[in-house]
């Protein structure tokens, strides 16, 4: 171990409370941090007692990064198959500045390698404890926080802008489906419906990134953490599956019903298990389709559609079918002059949001370089 690091077990130490209260907040652990308990009637008397500041992490989901510091809760109480670990001088550690060095790929790895070789991969506090951490003087590790803290409010600030502007495209839409003189169309009747490859390319160093549903954001497709192919294979995908800006994907398999527009100005991607809605071919069927895609009738429909038991799926010949209200071509000028401009703010938001969390990811890849 580099004389820089020390081993995280160093610092901390296991919590092992069990409830005896009957009216404390219970919480789940997700990567983005507490979340509602999926169980809600379970035996309280079992579960964990953790405070603030503590680190609740769930052993069996560590390679998702399954992680987080409470910092919302004087006390909680979280299910037994979590662990939990508090700091054990403040003095010398500061909680939010291990959190950093936490959110990190490396820890990622360190926890994906310790999980190896058993049935399920655990990574428990144990294993936790033998990671290396850097820990300079608490003055630096307060900067680094506080430039974290700062980027993340801002990040926070830009995804509650696009909520809010979502849901007004969203009401926009609402009131004119509910119209009862609007014509059903058959989806495919409408626009060109497609799909990605099924195939399975040979993954290269570098290459033409391969989309697929786990990299679709609402506005964002995030090419740096897909697998990369060939010349030949991108170009063979491309064929029938040309992407273009203002195409509409959709995740066929899976989470199924992930939407995501391209806004790139320039698409050098193909996409795999992805549905390719050629919207930028009827540029002014694009609003309509894009929020009935984001609608609760067409949640419904996926809902009552979806297949398979091992992994649920959507078939392209079903999405094909899908029928639909479609208004008049006046209210539909109308719809699209409102909602291209609220469109137009959310693509503007997100290109200054995927900045800010580069840069937030930077701030906590230059924590492995002091």
């Amino acid at each position: 171990m580099s004389a820089n690091y020390k081993k995280l077990g160093d610092y901390i130490t296991q919590r092992r409370e069990k409830n005896t209260a009957i009216n404390l907040p219970i919480c789940g652990v997700c990567r983005e941090g507490l979340i509602p308990p999926k169980q809600q009637d379970a035996d309280i008397s079992l579960y964990n007692v953790f405070y603030k500041n503590d680190f609740i992490f769930n052993p069996a989901r560590m390679e998702l990064n399954s992680i987080t510091l409470n910092t919302e809760y004087d006390k909680a109480i979280c299910s037994s198959l979590y662990e939990i670990f508090y700091i054990n001088d403040t003095s010398k550690l500061l909680p939010e500045f291990l959190f950093v060095q936490l959110k990190t790929d490396n820890f990622v790895r360190f926890c994906e390698f310790q999980g190896q070789g058993s049935v399920r991969e655990y990574c428990r506090f144990a294993n936790i404890s033998e990671y290396p951490v850097i820990v300079p003087d608490l003055k630096e590790q307060q900067k680094i926080v506080n430039t974290y803290n700062a980027i993340t409010k801002r990040i926070q600030l830009k995804q509650k802008i696009n909520e809010n502007l979502e849901k007004t495209a969203q009401c926009l839409f609402d009131k004119y489906y509910k119209k009862a003189d609007l014509e059903n169309i058959i989806l495919s009747n409408l626009i060109d419906v497609r799909d990605g490859t099924h195939d399975s390319p040979v993954f290269l160093p570098e290459g033409y990134p391969l989309v697929t549903s786990q990299n679709l954001s609402p506005f964002y497709i995030n090419k740096n953490e897909t697998n990369k192919i060939s010349e030949e294979d991108y170009n063979k995908i491309n064929e029938r599956s040309l992407v273009e800006t203002n195409d509409i994907l959709m995740s066929m398999i899976g989470t199924v019903g992930n939407i995501s527009l391209v806004t790139d100005e320039k698409v050098n991607f193909a996409i795999k298990n992805v549905a390719l809605l050629k919207t930028s071919k009827s540029m002014e069927y694009r609003n309509w389709v894009l929020c009935f895609l984001k609608s609760r009738v067409f949640t419904t429909w996926i809902n009552e559609t979806l297949t398979g038991s091992t992994q649920q799926y959507v078939s392209l010949g079903e999405i094909r079918k899908i029928s639909f209200k479609v208004p008049a071509v006046k209210d539909l000028e109308i719809f699209n002059l409102a909602v291209d401009r609220i469109i137009n703010m959310i693509i503007k938001e997100t290109a200054e949001l995927v900045k800010l969390q580069e840069f937030k990811q930077l701030v906590i890849s230059r924590i492995s370089g002091m």
